[in-house]
């Protein structure tokens, strides 16, 4: 027991000593007024001197030694007055006799202390100590009555204190009822962080069995539900104790706990450092490639030479038994990272080494599980990669944009989707990172060209809206990384200006990333999206697109094709092209937007003037 909880007891025993002394002290002609009184401070006193060698939980032996104390400051002031004689008639009006609810609140501070010791003697029964049995536990408490007014409360402690003392078993059922609790209202899970419940949750994540972990890290899930209480789980240790579990724990347990990372990261960006500090990053892209690269393993890359995915060849016969040599060892075994010119090299790794995961074993888990395991770990991932360009050069160093790749070609929808999910994220801070695009999106790259072989696959088969969102968005981002000749990349955004809803704004804003003048190569992408027919859905969308904010955004694309490439046969023999932006020189709020006013006064005029110039153009 923590020494500022021992100094709580100290004035509530004095106080229950003196109350008793001044009970035998009292006039004979109070004396039997206060033999009660006396009774249950004496009782009262050992109780709480039984509390004080005891290993109590703080939480409610604060709430409880501050209760106890006030009302035995009451029964002190009373029981002081009780050595003075007085007459009859005062004797009968005595203020200083005990009163019914002097009683009454001693004996609720003695249930409170008896709650208290017994809630917190919940022992560990692993090996029978103090010889007390585990159906002990089996019979519920009861409230204490400070709790009485707050009766969640007192279930909370209950909870807690079975999580900090009891055996597996109990503890494994005190973290479901605090799931319980937890999911009921939002008042519940913030007290279950005040009242102490974080440290016995991550405590039972390190050392429970299967089910209890699970147990936890859903209650953990719970209780993070804003950016100061996931803080608080972050100053409890919980990157490290989430790291060791990713590591050596099962896999199912391990699934749970890279969802949690994900959630916590959703909820508070900052902790991605601490994460990426307890290598979560690279247990991660281990379990993503745990089974994943085995197909890739087959392949050889020359180092010397600029080959693209497709042109790899199989290995020799010596080479795929060495590699299945490796792939026995567990996914972690064939840690493949892009080297500095783009090419693939393999190291291997001894199992359980601190490269990633142990994965020894695994191979027998269930389908589901590993399906799992590989949908929660790109989830995670995705998320620690958002906005950080240092774990994106992490993940992107490692093997894990072959994982991507692979997931995205084959996996189940959930791998799938995350995925992608983890690719957009990646590929949004090499946006704006031109050291990440050149180390992880170089042209030449085998990584990178099977990343966006997959993407473009997805984009043309078109057959999901929820797995395309991220893809159109990822290639949008990569715009900058694509060489002219690469033409296969506009056409199957440019089909996408005709359907509706948020893909059209994502093909419109993603186009525009490879149109506008910050992309080395606006003048021959803005020629291969006009190429691609794209002025006609690109005129509608100027007057007709919906929501309306897409209107905008199709006329700041058209603005930039205009400007970019008027000589074009598809613009100066349109007039639709002209109308529309004359249209939109009255009706779409340039006015406050000069950035957009001046694109599309610069557009309007080059136009005019290539019409001009044109005898076909003539107006």
């Amino acid at each position: 027991m923590a020494e500022g909880v021992r100094q709580v007891l100290q004035r509530p025993i004095q106080l229950a000593d003196e109350v008793i002394k001044l009970a035998d002290d009292a006039h004979p002609s109070f004396k039997a007024d206060y033999v009660d009184l006396r009774v249950k401070a004496d009782r009262l006193a050992a109780l709480l001197r039984q509390a004080a060698r005891a290993d109590l939980y703080e939480r409610p032996t604060r709430r409880i030694m501050h209760e106890t104390e006030q009302v035995l400051e009451k029964a002190h002031s009373i029981a002081s007055k009780s050595r003075t004689s007085h007459g009859l008639i005062k004797r009968v009006f005595n203020p200083a006799t005990p009163s019914r609810k002097i009683h009454s609140q001693l004996d609720n501070c003695i249930t409170d202390v008896s709650w208290l010791l017994r809630v917190s003697a919940t022992r560990r029964h692993d090996g029978g100590e103090g010889g007390d049995s585990d159906d002990d536990d089996d019979v519920g408490l009861g409230l204490p009555p400070i709790a009485a007014n707050e009766p969640i409360l007192g279930l909370i402690w209950e909870a807690v204190a079975k999580l900090q003392n009891g055996s597996l078993e109990k503890r494994t059922s005190a973290a479901s009822e605090l799931v319980s609790l937890a999911s009921d209202n939002d008042r519940n899970w913030k007290l279950i962080i005040e009242e102490g419940g974080v440290g016995p949750l991550l405590k039972l994540v390190k050392e429970g069995k299967a089910e209890g972990q699970e147990n936890a890290v859903k209650a953990i899930l719970l209780l993070a539900r804003d950016s100061e209480s996931v803080e608080k789980l972050v100053q409890a240790g919980v990157c490290s104790i989430f790291a060791k579990v990713l590591k050596e724990g099962p896999m199912k347990v391990q699934a749970s706990v890279a969802n949690a990372v994900a959630e916590l990261v959703d909820k508070y960006l900052p902790c991605q450092d601490e994460f990426a500090q307890h290598n979560v990053v690279r247990l991660l892209v281990a379990h993503l490639a745990f089974e994943t690269l085995e197909e890739h393993s087959k392949y050889t890359i020359p180092s010397k030479s600029h080959m693209s995915i497709h042109s790899v060849v199989l290995a020799s016969n010596k080479n795929q038994m060495h590699n299945t040599t490796q792939s026995h060892h567990g996914g972690d075994a064939a840690a493949v990272h892009p080297a500095g010119n783009g090419h693939l090299s393999h190291q291997q790794h001894p199992q359980g080494s601190s490269s990633g995961a142990s994965l020894k074993g695994r191979e027998s888990e269930d389908p589901e599980t590993k399906a799992a395991m590989k949908a929660m770990a790109a989830k995670a991932l995705a998320l620690l990669a958002r906005g950080h360009p240092n774990i994106c050069k992490n993940i992107t160093d490692s093997r894990a944009l072959l994982c991507f790749a692979s997931l995205l070609e084959k996996g189940p929808d959930d791998v799938r989707y995350n995925s992608a999910i983890a690719l957009k994220e990646i590929a949004r801070v090499a946006e704006d990172d031109a050291d990440l695009r050149r180390s992880a999106f170089n042209p030449s790259s085998p990584a990178a060209k099977a990343v966006v072989d997959q993407l473009l696959r997805v984009i043309e088969e078109g057959d999901s809206d929820r797995l395309l969102l991220p893809c159109i968005t990822a290639i949008g981002c990569l715009s900058r990384t694509f060489r002219a000749k690469e033409t296969r990349i506009i056409g199957p955004l440019v089909r996408f200006l005709e359907r509706e809803g948020q893909l059209t704004r994502e093909a419109v804003i993603a186009l525009t990333k490879f149109a506008c003048t910050e992309n080395y190569l606006h003048m021959d992408h803005s020629r291969a999206i006009i190429n691609a027919q794209a002025a006609k859905p690109l005129v509608q969308l100027v007057y007709l697109g919906e929501p309306p904010s897409i209107r905008k955004e199709a006329l700041v694309l058209l603005c930039y094709i205009v400007r970019h490439v008027p000589e074009s046969e598809a613009l100066t023999d349109n007039d639709d092209v002209i109308s529309a932006l004359r249209w939109a020189s009255k009706n779409i709020f340039t006015e406050e937007e000069e950035e957009v006013e001046k694109l599309l006064t610069e557009a309007k005029g080059r136009l005019e003037l290539y019409q001009s110039r044109d005898p076909r153009g003539f107006r």
